[in-house]
């Protein structure tokens, strides 16, 4: 393909970026957020996909089979436990706003500068191998999209100014500098860049989906055929099969760890997740999206790759197959697609990864040094806030140009996936120091420093080093001899451990010293006053979310003094905008002596634009700290009580109000229930009385006009006033019981033979059972069964049983069965009453025994009856010290039965 269409796509692919970036921001700034849901966060939570899942995934799955699956099966498997640990970095980061990684680390020890450089220093190193390698993609993907044709002949990559690049490299630091350095406002969000990553996000899964689909079902006959053809194979056979040598396992744990920590802890990934989260409970949504984007992502990965190793001429580099298949074959706009695709991958991670970096070295780094050296004090926002944006634009382009150097010198000579895993490895340095930090009260200021050293040294000797010696830019004696010329400082074998691949003995070694000094130094040492604060609002954040900061060391400044703080370093206008919506302490216009709460505000406020280290360096001109005296402790135990028994108090009023909207709302919900059913028993009592009266008017009206009319059709007539009567006369006794039922009048005190009761009830019914042509049948295993309901109750319950039987079984074969058995065990007895007719659906289930309840007929418009008789069953039932229930499957019919106690003469026996 041409290489000026392609530059032209990606052109027009980035102001496609730009604008949804833009139109985000403008919705933000209304009022309207775009982001402001849990489906575009988990979107942007895949930025954790970049080059190394969209190509190198498919190369590692081309030369290890299954190897490549534990880079998506970490997060999926740290995915549950979200909820926990990274709710709780979003709440912390909120309460404190943080604004990095490194600030969160900085915070939770004392707000410690030397923290926050270390964990700059270790990310920076850590994450420029990772942005060269999607530099190292964009450059490959453009070299192969455009190597047929002859316009590619003017990129030569071997000279600076004609290196494609080169000039990608000069587009994402454009890009990332509009979008990443607007301002220093402490509340502002990136929304507009969130919605664009999103957007990335959804174009890298089509095309990945699109090239994972041409692979296997154009190119093959599904995935079956490509597995078995695969398998079939010998160059491709072992790709199928899952290694299990301890080596193996080693790698994959370690890949496992490596990933599930990095989901969380990767510059980028703490910027999206945390930073720029609109709402805390997005986070339980995106524990089931996030992983099933990655299943989703990951799906065709083994297929691509057994297709470009079964049909690409041998050379072909694995990194690119997802691109090299479509090319092969002649679709070229397919490719171009796969090509905008790992763009989008490449271009998300730089432009997030280059923002969190640049805000970390500045605030960490550079602003601690200007302040400490009096460089920042001057008077003035324009001169200090401009300057600091120009600091972060600087070193926006610096790291994309050190990342570009990486490129050329290393990137290039290694596979993708090998050098991501030396960047995640870095960030697991940080795990032992952010997550006991967050759960452990112990840790401390110093246990973490030398934690976070060692594990950097560890980490920078075993695999940076190496690869620069593996490179040819150092020895590669070091490799075989180890440092000094001493076997066991072999780099890939440290300390002697042997058959191992050099990341898991990176992880292994830097693992040991750096949770081992981090514990043991903690354990020995003792916290300062500021960390013995900031780690108990870490461990224990849920009780200070919703209630004002208390200091354990008083803190005094003059308002004034903090409001010219806040002007100086962040502008008259924004600062006028942030005084006004500080509620309470500055109510005494004329009181120069600020509040601990206002100091506070001052102090997130300014951590919120340089971080927390660099917070605590401007304030400490204009605060005076001064310890409390026993009198100001118990002052501030009290205020502390009463704001907790306050709190306490109204989370009981709130827990019980709460209990009492929903209890009246069930009431409410129950009361319009019943409005519905009576409303619809009055149509249907109107209807049922109305039918018969109309039919017994007709055959009267008829007999009265006709007087030929024959005896036998008199007779008939007659025969079927009769029969319209006792059905009015039925229901109006059915009315009548319902009545006496709720009045609870007609206490029992009879008993009834149930065999002769069914007897009766059946032999009733026998004109409609014979009228249907029903196979019944009745089995008693004892006919002298009396139970405690008087005869006229038990005559209607089973009259309501069959009845129902009789209207619901099946219309051309109608069976009903019914049975009465004893049990001696529970002196009780059971009748069964089947029929085949429909089955019950479950919206039915809770409600068939209650009043005005009829079940749909699904051969009748409208469900015949009252809604009355299965209610008084119960009801009589119940009374009799009984229960009645049912069974009912599909395509197998319907079972009521009726488990009533035997009547006993002699109750007191």
């Amino acid at each position: 393909m041409d290489a000026g269409i392609v530059i032209l796509i990606s052109l027009l692919y980035l102001i496609l970026l730009f604008g949804i970036a833009i139109y985000g921001n403008k919705m933000s700034k209304a009022g309207q957020s775009i982001v402001n849901n849990p489906l575009v966060y988990s979107l942007s939570l895949a930025v954790y996909c970049t080059v190394w899942t969209y190509y190198g995934s498919v190369g590692r799955a081309a030369e290890t089979g299954l190897g490549f699956v534990a880079v998506y099966l970490g997060p999926t498997i740290m995915a549950p436990i979200w909820y926990m640990v990274m709710r709780k970095m979003i709440l912390i980061s909120k309460q404190l706003r943080v604004t990095s990684i490194a600030d969160f680390l900085s915070s939770r020890y004392g707000k410690s500068t030397f923290i926050g450089v270390i964990t700059t220093i270790i990310l920076v190193f850590g994450i420029i191998p990772y942005i060269s390698i999607q530099l190292k993609a964009i450059g490959y993907s453009f070299d192969l999209i455009t190597s047929q044709n002859s316009s590619n002949d003017f990129w030569d990559s071997s000279t600076f100014y004609r290196d494609k690049v080169n000039y990608f490299t000069i587009l994402l630091a454009v890009f990332t500098i509009l979008f990443g350095t607007r301002s220093l406002d402490p509340n502002e969000r990136h929304e507009g860049l969130i919605a664009a990553i999103a957007f990335e996000s959804i174009v890298k899964l089509i095309a990945f989906l699109a090239a994972g689909i041409f692979a296997v079902y154009f190119l093959y006959d599904g995935l079956a055929d490509v597995f078995t053809q695969g398998a079939n194979n010998p160059i491709t056979s072992h790709l199928i099969t899952l290694k299990t040598n301890p080596a193996s396992a080693t790698n994959w744990f370690w890949v496992l760890v490596l990933s599930a920590v990095s989901v969380m802890f990767l510059p980028r990934q703490f910027h999206v997740s945390v930073v720029e989260n609109n709402n805390v409970s997005f986070v339980r949504q995106a524990s089931w999206l996030f992983p099933l984007y990655l299943f989703l992502i990951s799906f065709f990965v083994l297929p691509i790759a057994l297709a470009g190793k079964l049909s690409l001429p041998t050379g072909s580099e694995p990194d690119m197959f997802i691109l090299s298949l479509p090319l092969f074959h002649g679709h070229e706009w397919l490719a171009l697609l796969v090509y905008i695709g790992g763009f989008s991958a490449a271009a998300s991670m730089v432009v997030v990864s280059v923002i969190s970096l640049s805000i970390m070295v500045s605030n960490n780094l550079l602003m601690p040094f200007l302040l400490k050296t009096r460089t920042a004090a001057i008077e003035g926002y324009a001169l200090l806030s401009d300057r600091l944006l120009y600091i972060r634009r600087m070193v926006i382009i610096i790291i994309l140009f050190l990342a570009y150097g990486f490129y050329k010198s290393v990137s290039s000579n290694f596979p993708l996936v090998s050098i991501g895993l030396i960047s995640f490895t870095a960030i697991l340095q940080l795990a032992p120091a952010v997550l006991g930090g967050m759960y452990w009260s112990r840790a401390n200021k110093k246990g973490a420093i030398s934690g976070l050293l060692a594990g950097f040294f560890i980490w920078f000797i075993t695999l940076p080093i190496p690869t620069l010696a593996e490179s040819g830019i150092i020895s590669k004696s070091l490799l075989s001899d180890g440092y000094f010329s001493i076997s066991w400082l072999r780099p890939y074998a440290l300390f002697g451990l042997e058959n191992v691949d050099h990341i898991s003995n990176a992880c292994i070694w830097s693992m040991i010293f750096n949770i081992g000094l981090f514990v043991v130094v903690s354990l020995l040492t003792t916290q300062d006053v500021d960390e013995l604060a900031q780690g108990d609002i870490y461990v224990h954040i849920e009780k200070y979310s919703n209630t004002p900061d208390m200091e354990v060391i008083r803190r005094e400044a003059s308002v004034q003094k903090l409001k010219q703080l806040l002007i100086r370093y962040l502008g008259s206008s924004k600062a006028r905008y942030l005084l006004k919506n500080f509620d309470g302490a500055l109510s005494d216009k004329n009181a120069d002596n600020a509040s601990q709460e206002f100091i506070n505000y001052v102090e997130k406020t300014l951590t919120g634009a340089f971080g927390s280290a660099s917070a605590k360096l401007l304030l400490s001109t204009d605060i005076r700290r001064q310890s409390v005296t026993l009198e100001q402790l118990n002052e501030l135990l009290n205020q502390t009580k009463d704001i907790l028994e306050y709190s306490q108090a109204l989370e009981e009023k709130t827990t019980e109000l709460t209990k009492t909207t929903q209890e009246l709302a069930a009431v409410n919900t129950q009361l319009k229930q019943l409005d519905v059913l009576k409303a619809e028993f009055i149509s249907t009592v109107t209807h049922e009385l109305r039918t018969p009266i109309t039919s017994i008017r007709s055959f009267a009206q008829m007999m009265e006009k006709k007087e030929d009319l024959l005896p036998e059709q008199k007779k008939e007539f007659l025969g079927i006033i009769l029969k319209e009567c006792d059905r009015i006369k039925r229901l109006i006794n059915q009315v009548l019981e319902v009545e006496k039922i709720d009045a609870e009048v007609d206490a029992l005190g009879e008993s009834s033979s149930i065999d002769s009761t069914v007897r009766l009830a059946l032999s009733r019914l026998q004109p409609q059972i014979e009228e249907k042509n029903i196979d019944l049948s009745y089995q008693s295993s004892d006919s002298t069964i009396m139970v405690n309901l008087a005869e006229d109750k038990m005559l209607q319950v089973m009259l309501n049983l069959l009845s129902n039987a009789l209207k619901f079984c099946d219309a051309q074969a109608g069976i009903i069965r019914v049975t009465l058995d004893r049990n001696y065990a529970e002196n009780a007895t059971y009748l069964k009453v089947y029929n085949n007719g429909q089955y019950i659906s479950e919206e039915y289930h809770n409600k068939i025994f209650e009043k005005f309840t009829k079940v749909k007929d699904g051969n009748l418009a409208k469900p015949e009856g009252s809604g009355l008789g299965l209610y008084i069953t119960r009801k009589f039932v119940e009374q009799a010290g009984g229960k009645v229930s049912f069974t009912s499957s599909e395509n197998e019919g319907t079972t009521f039965i009726l488990n009533l106690p035997i009547y006993n003469p002699f109750p007191g026996k």
